[in-house]
């Protein structure tokens, strides 16, 4: 009955027909079916991932792709291992301002970077940390690092390379009534030879949105709410892309849904090209690890090298 209810609401909201399913089992063994998205809590992911994989169905998994560094590893692993691909929802990859940065970075017009500063001040309310499960290390895998701030970690090393070591503390402020944290401040080295830093929040009333700011020897980069803001050092500026809300202030679906249709798009094309997605599981791995890496810097009060979290 809730199954059928379910399938009555998507109907109303999105217009389309909706099949519901009994089980993974059915969806596993319908020929009709391509591919699946899965957009259950992380907690709930490995088995699905496993009868898919051996079913022989692409999947694509929404953020993040398990609660922790070694569950992650076991999803790519079981899809490597049944030849099928896996693709991760980090739509902020997707916004036209990230693919002109990326395609700057790549020319060398902006020189060699220096800097790399990340600020998520989101808030939420303690409604949502009300939902059963929502904030805990046992569904979530923890707070304001694997649920939220986890898409400007993964765009900032899509734009950046690979960070070698962190410093950080994290914590549950008074602000909410959580099991896991809310507050992160770090400070990050990359293996190109930049420093940075990462501030990032659930408890910054009322929120604002994201940003990412590189300095660069030739150029200082801004990205913040899908616009790229540029101010080179020979005193000219420019700026690309269009305004839009991230869902950093109270309300988590105040976004366009334009990037997730990128991913979408890119993943079904990526089946039909025998290629990988654009954000494989095996990319995903790699924001998993530095998370990882936060999270354990802030347990044992010590900086802590990402090669260490990787072997």
């Amino acid at each position: 009955t809730n199954t059928q209810n379910f399938a009555k609401k998507a109907e109303e909201i999105t217009g389309y027909a909706v099949t519901p399913f009994a089980s993974i089992e059915d969806i596993c063994n319908d020929e009709t079916i391509d591919w699946v998205i899965i957009l259950t809590p992380p907690n709930a992911r490995q088995d699905i991932v496993n009868a898919l994989a051996k079913a022989d169905k692409p999947v694509l998994s929404e953020k993040p792709l398990e609660r922790t560094y070694q569950a992650v590893r076991e999803i790519v692993q079981i899809c490597e291992d049944n030849e099928v691909q896996l693709g991760v929802v980090f739509q902020h990859r997707m916004r036209a301002s990230s693919q002109k940065l990326r395609e700057l970075i790549d020319d060398g017009a902006l020189g060699e970077l220096a800097i790399a500063e990340v600020h998520v001040p989101w808030w939420r309310e303690q409604s949502y940390y009300d939902e059963p499960g929502r904030g805990t290390y046992d569904r979530d895998g923890g707070g304001v690092l694997i649920s939220q701030a986890i898409h400007s970690l993964d765009l900032l090393l899509s734009l950046t390379g690979p960070v070698s070591e962190v410093q950080a503390m994290a914590h549950s402020t008074s602000l909410h009534k959580m099991e896991a944290e809310d507050y992160v401040t770090a400070g990050m080295k990359f293996t190109n030879g930049a420093t940075g830093t990462l501030v990032a929040s659930t408890a910054s009333f009322p929120g604002k949105a994201e940003s990412i700011s590189l300095h660069f020897t030739n150029c200082v980069t801004h990205l913040e709410s899908g616009e790229l803001t540029l101010n080179w050092r020979d005193g000219r500026s420019e700026s690309f892309g269009e305004s839009a809300s991230t869902g950093g202030g109270a309300d988590p679906m105040a976004f366009t849904h334009d990037w997730h249709r990128g991913i979408i798009e890119d993943f079904s094309d990526s089946i039909h090209e025998s290629r990988d997605p654009l954000i494989s599981g095996r990319e995903a791995l790699k924001v998993h690890a530095l998370i990882k890496a936060l999270t354990q810097s802030s347990n044992t009060k010590q900086s802590v090298k990402l090669e260490e979290i990787e072997t």
